[in-house]
């Protein structure tokens, strides 16, 4: 079956998300029936027209459910869309990452952004020492789900550029975890101050756009140039109530060049070529 989205025009979405803001949002993207009969098939079409599904698990999953799975904060299985605790600012491995807003929570998941590059542009000014550490190297210990990856950790930097593009590229979690590891690279203490600090200038709420997704909203985010996180959130009692997302990772077709730090954990680190996501098995 083939799905009609009249609102969509791909060269203009591709420009705002690589060139101009990295952020796409449109509010009315689906006809409500489509939502209630056939929302993933629906959805994985919009996504194949803008870029490249990729997998983002060992099961090949184009299109991931995002939903609260009740892992406990400590569970290694844990991945940040299956939980209602508050996420830390993050990029994910894609170029872009998209939503489809199926049913929202009865309080609160709210999201937020912030421009990457803003946030290198006010380290870089107010500490400089702690700038160049986050252009350094850091240790991210391999999830759980990327089991197809040969080594337990990879290198790479926090803000980069290649060929005059910027990128930044952030998870914390998995550089907490590479730190905590005796087979894992230990962090300096500057490096450490730095992320630190990073963590304090995305929460300034002056940089910050915020909104809450309804049901029937897409919102498409380019990976490289903004970070983004969810607030906490509590469900409703009914399980047919629950917070429920769709989430897309794309690979695009005018994607910048990449540090070759990039290269081990995406794959490919030239402009216009596929890469990122997670092996499947």
């Amino acid at each position: 079956m083939s799905y009609n989205f009249p609102w969509l025009s791909v060269a203009p979405l591709r420009n705002e998300l690589e060139n101009k803001s990295g952020i796409y949002f449109e509010a009315n993207a689906f006809q409500e029936s489509l939502l209630l009969q056939e929302p993933k098939a629906c959805f994985l079409e919009l996504a194949r027209k803008i870029g490249h599904p990729l997998s983002q698990s060992v099961h090949n999953e184009l299109v991931l459910d995002v939903i609260d799975h009740g892992f406990s904060k400590g569970d290694q299985r844990a991945r940040g869309p299956h939980s209602n605790r508050k996420l830390g600012f993050h990029t994910d491995r894609c170029d872009v990452i998209g939503f489809l807003c199926l049913r929202a929570a009865a309080t609160g998941g709210e999201n937020q952004i912030v421009n990457s590059k803003e946030v290198a542009q006010i380290i870089q000014k107010e500490r400089k020492d702690l700038y160049e550490a986050l252009c350094s190297p850091f240790p991210y210990k391999r999830h759980v789900m990327d089991s197809k990856n040969p080594k337990p950790f990879c290198m790479q930097p926090i803000f980069s550029s290649q060929e005059g593009f910027f990128a930044c590229s952030y998870l914390r979690v998995l550089i907490d975890r590479a730190d905590q590891d005796p087979d894992c690279p230990d962090l300096s203490k500057i490096q450490k101050e730095s992320l630190d600090f990073m963590d304090c200038v995305c929460e300034r709420e002056e940089i910050q756009t915020r909104f809450r997704l309804e049901p029937g909203n897409v919102l498409f985010l380019n990976n490289w140039t903004t970070l983004h996180r969810r607030t906490a959130f509590t469900d409703y009692p009914e399980k047919d109530r629950q917070r429920y997302f769709l989430r897309v990772w794309l690979s695009m077709p005018n994607n910048r060049p990449l540090d070759p730090a990039f290269k081990e954990n995406f794959g490919s680190v030239e402009a216009g070529k596929i890469r990122g996501g997670i092996r499947a098995n």
